[in-house]
Protein backbone atom coordinates (compact mmCIF):
# COMPACT_ATOMS: atom_id res chain seq x y z
CA UNK A 1 0.00 0.00 0.00
CA UNK A 2 1.09 3.45 -0.75
CA UNK A 3 2.66 5.74 1.97
CA UNK A 4 1.70 8.71 -0.07
CA UNK A 5 -1.22 11.22 0.57
CA UNK A 6 -4.01 9.38 -1.81
CA UNK A 7 -4.65 12.79 -3.36
CA UNK A 8 -0.91 12.59 -4.99
CA UNK A 9 -1.18 8.80 -5.45
CA UNK A 10 -4.10 9.80 -7.65
CA UNK A 11 -2.45 12.79 -9.03
CA UNK A 12 0.13 10.33 -10.22
CA UNK A 13 -1.89 7.85 -11.53
CA UNK A 14 -3.93 10.17 -13.84
CA UNK A 15 -1.09 11.69 -15.14
CA UNK A 16 0.23 8.50 -16.36
CA UNK A 17 1.47 8.86 -20.26
CA UNK A 18 -2.18 7.25 -22.31
CA UNK A 19 -3.55 7.59 -26.06
CA UNK A 20 -5.58 10.41 -24.78
CA UNK A 21 -6.39 14.32 -25.37
CA UNK A 22 -5.66 15.02 -22.05
CA UNK A 23 -2.43 13.45 -21.91
CA UNK A 24 -1.01 15.34 -24.88
CA UNK A 25 -2.44 18.55 -23.42
CA UNK A 26 -0.30 17.86 -20.34
CA UNK A 27 2.92 16.91 -22.44
CA UNK A 28 2.84 20.31 -24.08
CA UNK A 29 2.20 22.00 -21.02
CA UNK A 30 5.15 20.15 -19.38
CA UNK A 31 7.24 21.18 -22.47
CA UNK A 32 5.87 24.65 -22.40
CA UNK A 33 6.82 25.08 -19.08
CA UNK A 34 10.73 23.40 -19.85
CA UNK A 35 11.21 25.81 -22.71
CA UNK A 36 9.80 28.73 -20.68
CA UNK A 37 12.10 28.26 -17.56
CA UNK A 38 15.22 27.05 -20.10
CA UNK A 39 14.82 30.29 -21.97
CA UNK A 40 14.27 32.78 -19.06
CA UNK A 41 17.28 30.91 -17.61
CA UNK A 42 19.49 31.36 -20.44
CA UNK A 43 18.55 34.63 -21.28
CA UNK A 44 19.20 36.27 -17.67
CA UNK A 45 22.76 34.41 -17.60
CA UNK A 46 23.62 35.85 -20.86
CA UNK A 47 22.67 39.11 -19.81
CA UNK A 48 24.38 39.30 -16.46
CA UNK A 49 27.34 37.79 -18.21
CA UNK A 50 27.42 41.03 -20.68
CA UNK A 51 27.17 43.11 -17.56
CA UNK A 52 29.74 40.97 -15.69
CA UNK A 53 31.99 41.00 -18.63
CA UNK A 54 31.51 44.70 -19.72
CA UNK A 55 32.22 46.13 -16.65
CA UNK A 56 35.57 43.91 -16.30
CA UNK A 57 36.73 45.02 -19.80
CA UNK A 58 35.98 49.07 -18.76
CA UNK A 59 37.83 48.71 -15.70
CA UNK A 60 40.55 46.73 -17.04
CA UNK A 61 41.27 49.56 -19.52
CA UNK A 62 39.78 53.17 -18.03
CA UNK A 63 40.45 54.33 -14.50
CA UNK A 64 38.42 54.65 -11.76
CA UNK A 65 38.36 58.24 -11.56
CA UNK A 66 39.31 60.90 -13.76
CA UNK A 67 40.29 64.35 -12.37
CA UNK A 68 40.46 67.57 -14.52
CA UNK A 69 40.76 71.49 -14.17
CA UNK A 70 38.14 73.83 -15.12
CA UNK A 71 39.03 77.21 -16.69
CA UNK A 72 38.34 80.32 -14.65
CA UNK A 73 34.82 80.84 -16.41
CA UNK A 74 33.86 77.56 -15.32
CA UNK A 75 33.17 77.13 -18.78
CA UNK A 76 35.65 73.84 -19.80
CA UNK A 77 38.57 72.26 -18.60
CA UNK A 78 42.04 73.27 -19.14
CA UNK A 79 45.65 72.14 -19.12
CA UNK A 80 46.69 71.14 -15.62
CA UNK A 81 50.08 72.73 -14.33
CA UNK A 82 50.49 71.33 -10.76
CA UNK A 83 48.90 68.31 -11.48
CA UNK A 84 52.20 66.59 -9.45
CA UNK A 85 50.93 68.65 -6.00
CA UNK A 86 47.35 67.87 -6.49
CA UNK A 87 48.73 64.10 -7.42
CA UNK A 88 50.19 63.72 -3.89
CA UNK A 89 46.73 65.16 -2.38
CA UNK A 90 44.88 62.93 -4.26
CA UNK A 91 47.56 60.19 -3.76
CA UNK A 92 46.42 60.73 0.92
CA UNK A 93 43.18 59.47 0.53
CA UNK A 94 43.30 55.57 1.96
CA UNK A 95 40.69 54.76 -0.91
CA UNK A 96 43.33 55.47 -3.57
CA UNK A 97 45.96 53.28 -4.94
CA UNK A 98 47.56 55.17 -7.84
CA UNK A 99 47.20 58.44 -9.36
CA UNK A 100 49.00 59.31 -13.05
CA UNK A 101 49.15 61.94 -15.52
CA UNK A 102 46.76 61.44 -18.53
CA UNK A 103 46.37 63.23 -21.61
CA UNK A 104 43.34 62.67 -24.46
CA UNK A 105 42.41 63.12 -27.77
CA UNK A 106 41.90 62.58 -31.39
CA UNK A 107 44.11 62.51 -34.03
CA UNK A 108 44.87 61.91 -37.53
CA UNK A 109 47.46 58.76 -38.79
CA UNK A 110 48.53 57.16 -41.95
CA UNK A 111 50.87 54.23 -42.24
CA UNK A 112 53.27 53.55 -45.04
CA UNK A 113 53.51 51.95 -47.53
CA UNK A 114 55.64 48.29 -47.09
CA UNK A 115 56.53 48.24 -50.63
CA UNK A 116 56.90 50.51 -53.69
CA UNK A 117 53.41 51.53 -54.96
CA UNK A 118 51.60 49.88 -51.80
CA UNK A 119 48.58 51.10 -50.14
CA UNK A 120 48.67 53.36 -47.67
CA UNK A 121 45.73 53.94 -44.79
CA UNK A 122 43.94 56.39 -42.93
CA UNK A 123 42.31 56.62 -39.35
CA UNK A 124 41.38 58.90 -36.86
CA UNK A 125 41.11 57.37 -33.55
CA UNK A 126 41.47 58.21 -30.13
CA UNK A 127 45.05 58.30 -28.91
CA UNK A 128 45.98 58.06 -24.87
CA UNK A 129 48.88 59.43 -23.40
CA UNK A 130 50.23 57.79 -20.42
CA UNK A 131 53.31 57.58 -17.66
CA UNK A 132 54.69 54.10 -18.66
CA UNK A 133 55.93 53.63 -14.85
CA UNK A 134 52.21 54.00 -13.35
CA UNK A 135 50.26 52.04 -16.53
CA UNK A 136 50.48 48.32 -14.79
CA UNK A 137 48.76 50.11 -11.66
CA UNK A 138 46.10 52.57 -13.22
CA UNK A 139 44.89 49.78 -16.24
CA UNK A 140 45.53 45.99 -16.95
CA UNK A 141 47.00 47.53 -19.90
CA UNK A 142 50.76 45.91 -19.83
CA UNK A 143 48.99 42.83 -19.08
CA UNK A 144 47.12 42.86 -22.46
CA UNK A 145 50.14 43.08 -25.29
CA UNK A 146 49.20 40.20 -27.80
CA UNK A 147 52.22 40.90 -29.66
CA UNK A 148 55.66 42.38 -29.29
CA UNK A 149 55.61 44.31 -26.07
CA UNK A 150 54.31 47.09 -23.89
CA UNK A 151 57.59 49.32 -24.87
CA UNK A 152 56.87 53.44 -25.13
CA UNK A 153 60.34 54.76 -25.08
CA UNK A 154 61.26 57.14 -27.77
CA UNK A 155 58.57 57.71 -31.20
CA UNK A 156 56.89 54.43 -30.32
CA UNK A 157 52.65 53.85 -29.50
CA UNK A 158 50.93 50.66 -28.75
CA UNK A 159 47.58 49.78 -30.99
CA UNK A 160 44.63 47.36 -30.98
CA UNK A 161 43.98 43.81 -32.27
CA UNK A 162 41.59 45.41 -34.50
CA UNK A 163 43.14 48.35 -35.30
CA UNK A 164 45.83 46.88 -36.25
CA UNK A 165 43.89 44.46 -38.25
CA UNK A 166 42.13 47.32 -40.13
CA UNK A 167 45.18 48.97 -40.76
CA UNK A 168 46.82 46.03 -41.77
CA UNK A 169 49.59 46.97 -39.23
CA UNK A 170 52.42 45.12 -37.23
CA UNK A 171 54.56 45.24 -34.81
CA UNK A 172 57.49 47.13 -36.42
CA UNK A 173 55.47 49.27 -38.98
CA UNK A 174 55.74 52.84 -39.12
CA UNK A 175 52.81 55.43 -38.50
CA UNK A 176 52.66 59.06 -39.10
CA UNK A 177 50.06 60.97 -36.68
CA UNK A 178 49.19 64.66 -37.29
CA UNK A 179 47.38 66.56 -34.11
CA UNK A 180 44.77 68.71 -34.08
CA UNK A 181 46.61 71.40 -33.24
CA UNK A 182 49.04 70.63 -36.31
CA UNK A 183 45.90 70.47 -38.70
CA UNK A 184 44.58 73.66 -37.31
CA UNK A 185 47.61 75.77 -37.38
CA UNK A 186 47.68 74.71 -41.32
CA UNK A 187 44.14 75.33 -41.76
CA UNK A 188 44.15 78.95 -40.37
CA UNK A 189 47.26 79.59 -42.88
CA UNK A 190 46.01 77.92 -45.74
CA UNK A 191 45.85 79.89 -48.66
CA UNK A 192 48.02 83.03 -46.81
CA UNK A 193 51.24 84.56 -46.82
CA UNK A 194 53.79 82.69 -44.80
CA UNK A 195 51.58 79.23 -45.90
CA UNK A 196 52.62 76.53 -43.18
CA UNK A 197 52.82 72.96 -43.91
CA UNK A 198 54.14 70.35 -41.03
CA UNK A 199 55.42 67.17 -41.74
CA UNK A 200 53.88 64.46 -39.57
CA UNK A 201 56.03 62.88 -36.79
CA UNK A 202 56.69 59.32 -37.68
CA UNK A 203 55.82 56.49 -34.65
CA UNK A 204 56.81 52.89 -34.24
CA UNK A 205 54.49 50.36 -33.73
CA UNK A 206 56.19 48.13 -30.47
CA UNK A 207 53.36 46.41 -29.28
CA UNK A 208 49.32 45.43 -30.17
CA UNK A 209 47.14 44.91 -27.01
CA UNK A 210 43.58 43.06 -26.75
CA UNK A 211 41.57 44.15 -23.87
CA UNK A 212 38.92 41.43 -25.18
CA UNK A 213 36.15 44.47 -26.10
CA UNK A 214 36.08 46.04 -30.16
CA UNK A 215 35.62 48.95 -29.15
CA UNK A 216 38.83 49.78 -26.76
CA UNK A 217 40.73 47.29 -29.64
CA UNK A 218 39.46 49.12 -32.89
CA UNK A 219 39.59 52.60 -31.55
CA UNK A 220 42.37 53.57 -29.12
CA UNK A 221 46.01 53.99 -29.78
CA UNK A 222 48.50 54.43 -26.80
CA UNK A 223 51.94 56.23 -26.42
CA UNK A 224 54.14 57.87 -23.63
CA UNK A 225 53.04 60.83 -22.35
CA UNK A 226 55.79 62.83 -23.52
CA UNK A 227 55.06 61.92 -26.92
CA UNK A 228 51.40 62.99 -26.39
CA UNK A 229 52.78 66.60 -24.61
CA UNK A 230 54.64 67.38 -28.12
CA UNK A 231 51.57 66.21 -30.24
CA UNK A 232 49.28 68.48 -28.37
CA UNK A 233 52.26 71.14 -27.75
CA UNK A 234 51.57 70.99 -23.85
CA UNK A 235 54.95 71.61 -22.75
CA UNK A 236 54.80 70.13 -19.24
CA UNK A 237 51.44 70.30 -18.80
CA UNK A 238 48.94 67.22 -19.19
CA UNK A 239 45.03 67.16 -19.32
CA UNK A 240 44.25 65.45 -16.24
CA UNK A 241 44.97 62.92 -13.60
CA UNK A 242 43.68 59.27 -13.47
CA UNK A 243 43.07 57.23 -10.24
CA UNK A 244 43.03 53.56 -9.72
CA UNK A 245 40.88 52.56 -6.10
CA UNK A 246 41.35 49.75 -4.21
CA UNK A 247 37.32 48.63 -4.63
CA UNK A 248 36.47 49.98 -7.66
CA UNK A 249 32.93 50.07 -7.10
CA UNK A 250 33.20 52.80 -4.61
CA UNK A 251 34.11 55.13 -7.24
CA UNK A 252 31.16 57.30 -6.24
CA UNK A 253 31.66 58.02 -2.56
CA UNK A 254 35.47 58.48 -2.81
CA UNK A 255 34.70 61.01 -5.43
CA UNK A 256 32.63 63.31 -3.17
CA UNK A 257 35.27 62.89 -1.12
CA UNK A 258 38.15 63.99 -3.27
CA UNK A 259 35.58 66.69 -4.48
CA UNK A 260 35.25 67.84 -0.86
CA UNK A 261 39.15 67.77 -0.84
CA UNK A 262 40.53 69.83 -4.26
CA UNK A 263 36.91 72.05 -4.65
CA UNK A 264 34.98 73.00 -7.46
CA UNK A 265 37.66 74.15 -9.64
CA UNK A 266 38.41 70.74 -10.29
CA UNK A 267 35.82 68.09 -12.37
CA UNK A 268 35.91 64.54 -10.91
CA UNK A 269 33.97 61.88 -13.34
CA UNK A 270 33.91 58.04 -12.07
CA UNK A 271 34.29 54.89 -14.99
CA UNK A 272 30.19 54.77 -13.40
CA UNK A 273 29.50 58.19 -14.66
CA UNK A 274 31.40 57.79 -18.28
CA UNK A 275 29.76 54.69 -19.13
CA UNK A 276 26.02 55.29 -17.24
CA UNK A 277 24.34 55.03 -20.40
CA UNK A 278 25.51 51.25 -21.66
CA UNK A 279 25.25 50.09 -17.71
CA UNK A 280 21.73 51.64 -17.29
CA UNK A 281 20.89 49.91 -20.85
CA UNK A 282 21.97 46.76 -20.06
CA UNK A 283 20.39 46.71 -16.42
CA UNK A 284 16.76 47.57 -18.50
CA UNK A 285 17.01 44.98 -20.95
CA UNK A 286 17.61 42.42 -18.86
CA UNK A 287 14.46 43.27 -16.60
CA UNK A 288 12.46 43.64 -19.90
CA UNK A 289 14.03 40.70 -21.05
CA UNK A 290 12.64 38.95 -17.88
CA UNK A 291 9.20 40.36 -18.04
CA UNK A 292 8.53 39.48 -21.81
CA UNK A 293 9.77 36.15 -21.73
CA UNK A 294 8.28 35.32 -18.68
CA UNK A 295 4.96 35.33 -20.93
CA UNK A 296 6.23 32.03 -22.07
CA UNK A 297 5.36 30.54 -18.96
CA UNK A 298 2.13 31.74 -18.60
CA UNK A 299 1.30 30.21 -21.47
CA UNK A 300 2.40 26.72 -20.61
CA UNK A 301 -0.16 27.61 -17.71
CA UNK A 302 -2.82 28.55 -19.82
CA UNK A 303 -2.20 25.07 -20.82
CA UNK A 304 -2.53 23.67 -17.79
CA UNK A 305 -5.60 25.35 -16.67
CA UNK A 306 -6.81 23.72 -20.27
CA UNK A 307 -6.03 20.33 -19.46
CA UNK A 308 -6.98 20.69 -16.13
CA UNK A 309 -10.36 21.84 -16.84
CA UNK A 310 -11.03 18.95 -19.90
CA UNK A 311 -9.69 16.11 -16.68
CA UNK A 312 -11.98 17.51 -14.69
CA UNK A 313 -14.81 17.26 -17.03
CA UNK A 314 -13.62 13.45 -17.78
CA UNK A 315 -13.53 12.31 -14.07
CA UNK A 316 -16.48 13.96 -12.65
CA UNK A 317 -18.05 10.27 -12.01
CA UNK A 318 -14.42 9.42 -10.41
CA UNK A 319 -14.95 12.59 -8.32
CA UNK A 320 -18.51 11.74 -7.60
CA UNK A 321 -17.65 8.40 -6.24
CA UNK A 322 -14.60 9.87 -3.97
CA UNK A 323 -16.90 12.37 -2.17
CA UNK A 324 -19.65 9.78 -1.60
CA UNK A 325 -17.00 7.65 -0.24
CA UNK A 326 -16.31 11.22 2.11
CA UNK A 327 -13.44 12.69 0.46
CA UNK A 328 -13.86 16.21 1.06
CA UNK A 329 -13.80 19.51 -0.86
CA UNK A 330 -10.55 20.26 0.27
CA UNK A 331 -8.75 17.01 -0.90
CA UNK A 332 -10.63 16.99 -4.18
CA UNK A 333 -9.06 20.18 -4.88
CA UNK A 334 -5.42 19.26 -3.62
CA UNK A 335 -5.61 15.86 -5.81
CA UNK A 336 -5.77 18.53 -8.88
CA UNK A 337 -3.73 20.93 -7.53
CA UNK A 338 -1.00 18.02 -7.08
CA UNK A 339 -1.64 17.63 -11.03
CA UNK A 340 -0.60 21.01 -11.42
CA UNK A 341 2.73 20.51 -9.07
CA UNK A 342 3.75 17.65 -10.70
CA UNK A 343 3.49 19.33 -13.81
CA UNK A 344 5.17 22.15 -12.61
CA UNK A 345 7.90 20.26 -10.57
CA UNK A 346 8.70 18.24 -13.92
CA UNK A 347 8.79 20.92 -16.55
CA UNK A 348 11.09 23.41 -14.11
CA UNK A 349 13.66 21.13 -13.58
CA UNK A 350 13.66 19.99 -16.92
CA UNK A 351 14.18 23.56 -17.72
CA UNK A 352 16.83 24.11 -15.84
CA UNK A 353 18.51 21.12 -16.85
CA UNK A 354 17.94 22.41 -20.19
CA UNK A 355 19.14 25.55 -19.38
CA UNK A 356 22.33 25.04 -17.88
CA UNK A 357 23.07 22.67 -20.64
CA UNK A 358 22.77 25.27 -23.19
CA UNK A 359 24.79 27.47 -21.22
CA UNK A 360 27.65 25.52 -20.48
CA UNK A 361 27.77 24.57 -24.76
CA UNK A 362 26.74 28.09 -26.03
CA UNK A 363 29.36 29.31 -27.50
CA UNK A 364 30.78 25.74 -29.46
CA UNK A 365 27.03 25.79 -30.59
CA UNK A 366 27.23 29.45 -31.95
CA UNK A 367 30.90 28.67 -33.37
CA UNK A 368 29.25 25.35 -35.00
CA UNK A 369 26.36 27.46 -36.53
CA UNK A 370 28.76 30.01 -37.98
CA UNK A 371 30.28 27.48 -39.60
CA UNK A 372 27.71 25.48 -40.84
CA UNK A 373 25.83 28.58 -41.79
CA UNK A 374 28.48 31.58 -42.09
CA UNK A 375 25.69 33.37 -39.82
CA UNK A 376 26.95 35.04 -36.60
CA UNK A 377 24.45 35.67 -34.45
CA UNK A 378 26.36 37.87 -32.31
CA UNK A 379 29.20 40.19 -34.07
CA UNK A 380 31.70 41.60 -31.65
CA UNK A 381 31.41 44.51 -34.26
CA UNK A 382 27.65 45.01 -32.57
CA UNK A 383 28.49 43.58 -29.23
CA UNK A 384 31.77 43.98 -28.12
CA UNK A 385 32.63 40.48 -27.09
CA UNK A 386 34.01 37.66 -29.43
CA UNK A 387 32.70 35.26 -27.29
CA UNK A 388 29.12 35.19 -25.63
CA UNK A 389 29.40 35.27 -22.01
CA UNK A 390 27.48 34.25 -19.10
CA UNK A 391 27.16 34.37 -15.77
CA UNK A 392 25.01 32.10 -13.51
CA UNK A 393 23.36 34.21 -10.39
CA UNK A 394 21.30 31.90 -7.75
CA UNK A 395 19.20 34.82 -7.06
CA UNK A 396 18.56 35.14 -10.44
CA UNK A 397 17.63 30.99 -10.98
CA UNK A 398 15.74 30.99 -7.66
CA UNK A 399 13.37 33.61 -8.70
CA UNK A 400 12.53 31.90 -12.10
CA UNK A 401 12.24 28.76 -10.60
CA UNK A 402 10.08 29.59 -7.84
CA UNK A 403 7.92 32.08 -10.09
CA UNK A 404 7.07 29.73 -13.16
CA UNK A 405 6.46 26.69 -10.20
CA UNK A 406 4.06 29.43 -8.31
CA UNK A 407 2.71 30.00 -11.94
CA UNK A 408 1.87 26.64 -12.75
CA UNK A 409 0.14 25.77 -9.21
CA UNK A 410 -2.37 28.75 -10.04
CA UNK A 411 -2.90 27.75 -13.81
CA UNK A 412 -4.86 24.46 -11.78
CA UNK A 413 -6.75 26.60 -9.44
CA UNK A 414 -9.59 27.62 -10.82
CA UNK A 415 -10.70 23.18 -12.12
CA UNK A 416 -9.36 22.25 -9.02
CA UNK A 417 -11.92 24.92 -7.21
CA UNK A 418 -14.54 23.25 -9.78
CA UNK A 419 -13.93 19.71 -8.48
CA UNK A 420 -13.92 20.41 -5.01
CA UNK A 421 -17.27 22.24 -5.33
CA UNK A 422 -18.73 19.10 -7.22
CA UNK A 423 -21.75 17.33 -5.33
CA UNK A 424 -21.79 13.32 -5.66
CA UNK A 425 -25.45 13.40 -6.27
CA UNK A 426 -25.13 15.80 -9.60
CA UNK A 427 -21.59 14.39 -10.48
CA UNK A 428 -22.79 10.74 -10.53
CA UNK A 429 -26.46 11.81 -11.99
CA UNK A 430 -23.93 13.76 -14.71
CA UNK A 431 -22.78 10.60 -15.83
Amino acid sequence: MSRLPFELFLALRYLRPKRTFVSIITLISIVGVALGVAVLVIVMSVMSGFDRDLRQKILGFNPHLTVMQWNPSGSSVQPMENYQDIGSLISSNRNVRAVSPIIMGPVLIETQPKTDGGSKYEDAPMLRGVDPAKESKITQLPDSIVAGKFDLSGRSVLVGVDFAENLHLQVGDIISIYSPAELKKMHDTQGKNGETTILPDDYTVTGIFDTGYYEFNSRWIITSLDNAQDLYALDDKVQGLVVALNDPYRADAVKEQLQAMLGDEYSIQSWMDRNSEILSAIAVEKNVMFFLLFFVVLVAALCILSAQITFVVQKTREIGMLKALGATNFQIMGLFLSQSAVIGVIGVLSGYGLGMLMIAYRNPFLHFLRAATGIEIFPAKIYGFFELPAQIIPGDIIIICISSFIICILGGVIPAFRAGRLKPVEALRYE
